[in-house]
């Protein structure tokens, strides 16, 4: 255990942890987005005890991975050749967890447009997911986000302390931000049709990175973050006609 983290008496080593906290934190948005939008389908009394369980569960999946990082990177070893792209254990996961999030984000998409032919009501409706539905799904994308994640950050340092530290304060994060994001998607419903494009754009770009196609995160999360910007102006030009309007 002394041995783990010994890296603490290296002050060359606090700038990758920091680096790689801040990557663990980014890359954790993608999980906390999906376990926010899911968790507020569930009745209310379950929501909070749902969203802690996905968050507990995405960490001890990354601990758990992070005790077999040797694994780990072998599953970036090519498994079969096809159009041209050598595919491993990693991409075919990525591929899987891809898949999995363009069907639930499309289906909640037809659910919130259309809800009167959907068989569960939408968002915002009354809840009938059941709860372990519910956890059963965020322990399917936790498993994909886990593995994505602990690749990467093997590739940024050989250093178990520093990546077994990451994750522990990039899961902190997660738990202190769910219930403010989920409280957030709830009382603002124009932000789950947009929280639900992301998700789409994950699952897109999780299926490229498994055929080989890089898409750059930097890009990804820089469209979001405009994306959230231009829904904030318009919540505030919303609110702004609002109040105007009920003036005397």
């Amino acid at each position: 255990m002394a041995d783990l983290f010994a890296f603490l008496l290296d002050p060359a080593a606090y700038a990758a942890l920091v680096t790689l906290i801040a990557m663990e934190i980014v890359l954790g948005i993608d999980n906390l987005i999906f376990i926010s939008i899911l968790t507020n389908k569930l009745p209310v009394e379950q929501q909070t005890r749902a969203r802690r369980i996905g968050i507990g569960l995405a960490l001890i999946l990354r601990l758990a991975l992070l005790s077999t990082v040797a694994i780990i990177v072998q599953l970036t070893d090519p498994l079969f050749e096809a159009f041209g792209h050598g595919f491993s254990w990693r991409d075919i996961i990525l591929i899987a967890g891809g898949l999995f999030l363009v069907w639930k984000a499309t289906k909640e998409i037809h659910h919130t447009l259309d809800p009167h032919e959907a068989e569960e009501p939408s968002i915002g409706g009354k809840a009938t997911l059941s709860f372990g539905s519910a956890i059963v799904q965020i322990l399917l994308l936790d498993l994909v986000f886990s593995i994505d994640s602990i690749i990467t950050a093997v590739g940024m340092t050989d250093e178990i302390g520093i990546m077994v530290v990451a994750v522990i304060v990039a899961v902190g994060v997660m738990l202190l931000a769910a219930e403010p994001l989920s409280a957030f998607i709830a009382r603002n419903p124009t932000i789950v049709m947009l929280a639900l494009g992301f998700l789409l754009m994950i699952g897109t770009t999780l299926i490229a990175d498994g055929f080989g196609v890089h898409v750059p995160k930097g890009y990804i999360y820089a469209a979001m973050a405009f994306s959230a910007l231009v829904e904030l102006l318009n919540m505030l030009a919303r609110r702004k006609r609002g109040a105007g309007g009920s003036a005397p």
